[in-house]
């Protein structure tokens, strides 16, 4: 019986075969010498967050804004790779991959790790997200890159080879030499480059060439880079999701519409044309775009079609391929590609689109985000001097949140508001764990009872992340009733460090000793109303109410702190009245009175004109710089262009003024604040516009404090908030702007290096991201400006720098978000504009010697000083704890042009550390050279076993990548000029000298191993447990 059943299910199975009209496509194409190969590559662009937050966007909610789903796209690739095996997909965004995987079965994971083994799933660019390229600091697209990187070695054994940064709006040298070469990139492809640039590069076949983004690093950081024809779209035509509108390939002859032959037609033209401005006979498709591949098979069976069809016709060979396959076959042909040197700023996609508003766009987000960068960076130390708790608080959350941030439509500002508001919320929540790692890890190291390991802390520690906004619940105890404040100051930065601090305080009669009870001299800053107002406001809006009481003064007073370490400072109420603090003193301003005063205790002063409050006169009598200084505010009215032929209005992309209308200072608002330590002059410039140009003693700069908001909009018009600082100096067009924090790169006023460029937007056309500082310089002087966070700027008028503060503009620019740039803040039922409260700092040096205050009092800027509070009652608390502290030698600093940008203890207990120069080559006489950092000193008392020199990302061996690395040639160049001169690096760590060179512009990663203390460990896990 079981044998005729057997009989007649064969024979069944044999009539559906013998009546089957199923195709059976031929996919297996690979590249052919003799035809112009077009490389379909099937991806998917997923941005983490921009309409929707990050997570709507991966489960597929709020569809009624966008019907966007990250879930289906991956559910559905599995199936779609399995049923071809020369099918292929590339995928980027890794906080996106890391929920779908950790979503999935062992079953699952075990054919997705086959399908990755197979290279049918490559992934690309292996960050966490895809980064912006103008407003990120170089510092966090390396952490974000690292988080991606690190786990796609962990969990599939691959190291990403390509960079893709398709939809970032122009691109940076920094990307392309750091997080490109340096990371171990092959390639790198981008989409958007100026459509004036574009033009001129497909008619010389320019798209793809050799980027040297680094002048320093040369030839050793060069990678081979394409810009797509148009974008990172399929061609017109060929796009395949579901409902397009493209048409499918219909190749069923029983069935209307039959079109394999115009379809093919359609594939070889498109492909010709897009040949006809490449070098070689390869070209790339990019099949897919923003959330495809929902339903994947709707792509892959047309593709299958193409494939098959275009094929058998012959004229052209298509094949399904990666930018690994791509570049691999760009390289086999062994030709030399054009040089591109600097970066492809700024970025318009066609005339009067200038994509230069985004470099200030949501500058509180922006501020927030750098604010985490630089407490990240501290936070992971402290974590690596306590040891890290995997169970309970570390600084995973906050490392997480930052990545996210840097997305290019995230820290951008170009996302909608109940997004910037998401991920502000996980800023927040990474912030506050992270809080608790720093908390208990400086309790543990000032608990001086534990000879090792941290027992029971006795000191809690208190910080204040609103000082921002002058509240600070910890600082503001009342200390006249016996009670004393301690205030610990952590240094992250390798070197000492001096400076002044200030909080607020409630009491007048108040002294500070430092750890060995000697007084130091401290200052009485008054609160002005302009920061009272500040605090009742936004305060209100973290605590559901206004504080009860307001501060009268903030506390300012001198602090010395080691490298890698914290001193300690007592604040106590004076035992005789007017013994403590001095007050300062206070001058209003009348109309009428002299006409300027001098301010600044120091060697820097300044001459203010009383009626105007304007600087008109800068000296530094140490160097005897002399320069006169004004200035001034303006605001520029957003372009409303909704009735012309191309309508294009300013927006949270694009900067498009309608005019420029200066805004002239209030009289009768000049105040000077003077005291031993720090002058102030307060101006209220306008109603909505406050500032504060602050000078102390023992520094040569000038800090200059900002509120701006809310910006009035009642008069129909959005307006875009600009300061200009304008001297003598004779720039000639000529200004530096740096890279992500980094290089800086020169730009000239109305030029560009590419192409002959046709002005027609001269201010916006002429803006450039600003992450550290700019600078002009003529034969005598140098005036840099640095500042707090990312924003927009430019020499727009010789002699003068010109910063973008604030934006708030009430039309959408036509870039898809769809949405006013409006921040609005609304607390209970009152809602205002947002004010914007920042700072920049500026000074004038003789030519050549701007450098090292760029550069040192950058890192100070980037890695401000920690503060901590706790309250000190009854006990000594100097006598029972460890008041000062420093993790490396006591006789060792890092060199002074020398950064620690990474110390963290990593899940597996190894140590990752990674050591920047900070110069440049030629950027200073005496500070770009080769510099040496040592290991043993850096780590006294611990015993260094292993040290193996990694990627910039951690994921594979230094040695290695070098090793594989891709020598391309490039035009013009013999292979010997390609190492002429030759690049300097830093030699291979000798494991017994334990020695790091660093050559300039040169960033070294490390993992290291130390030798376990048994006793320390096991003292450690009891504690934790």
């Amino acid at each position: 019986m079981r044998t005729v059943e057997l009989i007649g299910v064969v024979l069944f199975l044999g009539v559906l075969c013998s009546e089957s009209k199923y195709m059976v496509y031929n996919t297996s194409a690979g590249i052919d010498a003799g035809k112009i190969n077009v490389h379909l590559v099937p991806h998917t662009h997923d941005d983490v967050g921009w309409l929707k937050t990050v997570d709507q966007y991966y489960v597929g909610s709020n569809n009624s804004i966008q019907g966007a789903c990250v879930q289906n796209v991956l559910d559905s690739l599995v199936p779609a790779l399995l049923a071809d095996k020369n099918r292929k997909f590339i995928y980027v965004e890794q906080a996106f991959f890391q929920r779908w995987w950790n979503d999935q079965s062992e079953l699952t994971q075990s054919i997705v790790k086959k399908l990755v083994n197979s290279g049918q799933l490559e992934f690309i660019n292996g960050g966490m997200c895809m980064h912006d390229e103008a407003v990120p600091h170089y510092i966090d697209m390396i952490d974000q890159t690292t988080l991606g990187h690190r786990f796609l070695k962990e969990e599939f054994g691959v190291t990403p080879r390509i960079g893709w940064q398709i939809d970032p709006f122009g691109h940076s040298a920094v990307q392309a030499y750091l997080l490109g070469a340096e990371v171990g990139f092959d390639s790198f492809f981008f989409g958007r480059i100026d459509y004036q640039d574009r033009i001129k590069r497909k008619k010389e076949k320019s798209l793809e060439v050799i980027w040297r983004g680094s002048k320093s690093l040369g030839s050793s950081a060069q990678i081979f880079a394409g810009a797509f024809p148009e974008n990172y779209e399929p061609p017109p035509g060929f796009y395949f999701e579901v409902n397009a509108d493209s048409p499918v390939v219909q190749d069923n002859v029983n069935l209307f519409d039959y079109n394999v032959q115009d379809r093919v037609n359609d594939f070889v033209a498109a492909a010709i044309a897009q040949a006809n401005i490449t070098r070689t006979n390869h070209i790339m498709w990019t099949m897919g775009t923003d959330f495809r591949y929902q339903y994947a098979y709707t792509w892959y069976r047309n593709m299958d079609k193409l494939i098959h069809y275009v094929n058998k016709d012959g004229r052209v060979n298509a094949l399904y391929s990666t930018p690994s396959i791509y570049t691999d076959a760009k390289y086999a042909t062994s030709k030399s590609w054009p040089l591109k040197i600097e970066d492809y700023f700024p970025y318009a996609d066609r005339a009067n689109a200038y994509w230069t508003g985004y470099f200030t766009s949501r500058p509180a987000l922006k501020f927030y985000v750098r604010k985490m960068s630089g407490y990240y960076l501290a936070a992971r130390q402290l974590e690596f001097f306590k040891g890290r708790n995997d169970s309970g608080p570390n600084t995973d959350s906050l490392a997480d949140a930052m990545a996210i941030a840097q997305h290019h439509d995230a820290v951008t500002g170009t996302e909608k508001q109940h997004v910037a508001n998401d991920y502000a919320k996980r800023l927040s929540i990474g912030y506050t764990e992270a809080e608790k790692v720093v908390a208990s890890s400086l309790a543990c190291l000032t608990d001086s009872k534990s000879s090792f390991g941290c027992g029971d802390p006795t000191t809690n520690f208190q910080q204040c992340p609103l000082l921002n906004i002058t509240y600070c619940p910890a600082s503001e105890t009342d200390l006249s009733h016996g009670k004393n404040l301690i205030v610990l100051v952590y240094n992250s930065l390798g070197w000492k460090r001096e400076d002044v601090i200030r909080f607020p305080v409630v009491n007048e009669d108040i002294t500070v000793h430092d750890s060995e009870g000697r007084k130091i001299e401290s200052q009485l800053v008054p609160i002005v109303d302009a920061y009272v107002d500040l605090r009742k406001y936004y305060a209100r809006a973290y605590l559901g109410s206004s504080p009860d009481d307001v501060p009268k003064y903030w506390i300012a007073f001198t602090v010395s702190v080691p490298p890698l370490g914290f001193s300690t400072y007592t604040i106590s109420a004076s035992k005789k009245p007017g013994a403590g603090s001095t007050k300062s003193s206070i001058y209003k301003f009348q109309k009428g009175e002299k006409p300027a005063i001098e301010v600044g205790e120091g060697n820097l002063t300044l001459t203010i004109s009383a009626p105007s409050g304007k600087i008109i006169n800068y000296v530094n009598n140490r160097n005897l710089v002399e320069e006169s200084v004004e200035q001034s505010f303006s605001y520029y009215t957003g372009y409303n262009g909704v009735n012309d032929k191309a309508p294009q209005n300013s927006g949270a992309y694009i900067f498009r003024p309608n005019g420029t209308y200066h805004i002239k200072a209030e009289q009768a608002s000049l105040t000077v604040i003077q005291g031993p330590l720090v002058n102030e002059v307060h101006q209220q410039i306008n109603p909505w516009i406050f500032q504060t140009t602050r000078l102390y003693k023992e520094k040569e700069h000038v800090e200059v404090e900002f509120i701006v908001g809310p910006v009035p909009i009642h008069d129909g018009f959005g307006k875009e908030v600009a300061t200009q600082i304008t001297t003598s100096l004779e720039n000639s067009k000529t200004f530096y702007t740096d890279s992500n924090g980094r290089d800086f790169i020169k730009r000239i006023r109305d030029f560009r290096t590419d192409w002959d460029l046709e002005v027609n937007q001269p201010v916006a056309g002429n803006y450039y991201p600003i992450n550290l500082g700019i600078y002009i310089r003529d034969s005598k002087k140098e005036f840099s400006v640095l500042v707090d966070r990312s924003l927009g700027g430019s020499s727009i008028v010789d002699g003068q720098i010109e910063l973008m503060l604030h934006r708030r503009l009430l039309l959408d620019d036509s870039r898809g978000v769809d949405e006013a740039l409006n921040e609005t803040v609304c607390v209970l039922d009152d809602c205002r504009g947002l004010a914007v409260q920042g700072k920049y700092y500026y000074r004038i040096d003789p030519l050549g010697e701007g450098a090292k205050w760029r550069r040192s009092f950058g890192q100070e800027i980037y890695s401000p000083l920690l503060l901590a509070f706790a309250e000190e009652d009854g006990e000594n608390w100097m006598s029972s704890h460890t008041p000062t502290f420093s993790a490396i030698d006591a006789s060792y600093s890092l060199p002074d042009n020398v950064a620690l940008i990474t110390l963290q203890e990593l899940d597996d207990g190894k140590v990752l550390l990674r050591l920047a120069h900070l110069y440049e080559v030629g950027e200073d006489s005496d500070l770009s050279v080769m510099s040496k950092v040592e290991l043993k000193k850096l780590f006294p008392g611990k015993k260094i076993v292993k040290v193996r020199e990694l990627s910039l990302s951690a994921n594979q061996e230094r040695e290695e990548m070098e090793k594989r690395r891709l020598v391309w040639k490039v035009e013009g160049e013999t292979e010997n000029q390609n190492e002429n001169p030759k690049v300097v690096r830093g030699v291979p760590v000798d494991p017994k000298k334990l020695e790091v060179d660093l050559a300039p512009m040169e960033i070294r990663t490390f993992v290291m191993e130390f030798e376990v203390d048994l006793m320390s460990t096991t003292f450690k896990r009891i504690v934790d447990a």
